[in-house]
């Protein structure tokens, strides 16, 4: 049996900055990943399928699925046999914290370790692009620029390792097609530049405002942890999941005792940064 974990990812930043002729977006986003998320273990069987466990496994189609598609992709590059593949799905739904991408990308991450080989994240970045835009990222897992779609990454220095972090869903599913829809078109501009942290301070979403006209939670979520001691609350990519981030995790375990209580109904998961 081998096991991997898919962490949760996070854009601390997400800059749009065009829509282009094939209908996808120019952005610069700020990806980050936590410890923690959704996990797949596998074994060799005499015929590949795929079984969905977890709190967020209902709906989920153990067919139509990007673990067992990218599976399909990575037998492109080297000889696999047929496997049994468990998923235990922690993470909520089309939320914004990488989903099915951070599913896929533990696949291919746990398939080159144990069968393939290829031992180069820019060559499995390369080789699996189909699979959608933030897969790329999810593979390499840690905290990196995006440009263009997303697709291509460059390293920041990195002084976020370990931050405390707090995510919260109001467990209302959101896709991203109509978010970047509603997008109103507007470049406000780059990145800055500098570290991380300075970099996600000085950034912001750009899809989080189309983001709550469709699914008006979102500001609620927001306006919760924003009476925290979190020195960052922001919405995550284009889902509803919005993240704080803290200095201390004892301003975070008062932070989410007190969303317990208040709206035990929100989904949060309490992680540091990788």
């Amino acid at each position: 049996m081998h096991t991997e974990p898919a962490p949760a990812k996070i854009n601390l930043a997400l800059h749009v900055r065009a829509r282009r002729p094939d209908g996808y977006h120019e952005i610069e986003t700020l990806f980050a990943f936590c410890r923690d998320g959704d996990r797949l273990e596998v074994e060799e069987a005499d015929a590949d399928r795929l079984t969905i466990v977890g709190p967020f496994a209902g709906g989920l189609s153990t067919t139509d699925n990007l673990v067992l598609a990218a599976l399909a992709a990575m037998r492109r590059l080297g000889d696999i046999p047929p496997l049994a593949v468990t998923l235990t799905k922690n993470l909520p739904v089309a939320a914004g914290i990488g989903g099915g991408s951070a599913d896929a990308a533990a696949m291919i991450r746990l398939l080159d370790r144990h069968y393939v080989h290829v031992d180069d994240d820019n060559e499995l970045v390369a080789a699996t692009t189909q699979l959608g835009a933030d897969v790329g990222a999810c593979i390499v897992g840690r905290t990196r620029i995006g440009q263009g779609v997303g697709t291509d990454l460059h390293r920041i220095p990195d002084d976020l390792t370990g931050c405390p972090v707090l995510l919260v869903n109001p467990r209302v599913p959101l896709a991203t097609g109509p978010v970047f829809a509603a997008w109103d078109g507007v470049d406000r501009g780059a990145l800055s530049s500098g570290t991380a942290r300075a970099v996600a301070l000085a950034g912001r979403n750009d899809l989080a405002a189309p983001a709550i006209g469709l699914c008006p939670a979102i500001a609620d979520v927001l306006a919760a942890l924003r009476r925290s001691d979190a020195w960052l609350v922001r919405m995550s990519g284009s889902g509803a999941t919005c993240f704080a981030l803290f200095d201390r995790e004892a301003d975070r375990a008062k932070t989410r005792a007190a969303l317990a209580a208040e709206r035990s109904d929100w989904w949060c998961l309490e992680s540091t940064l990788a």
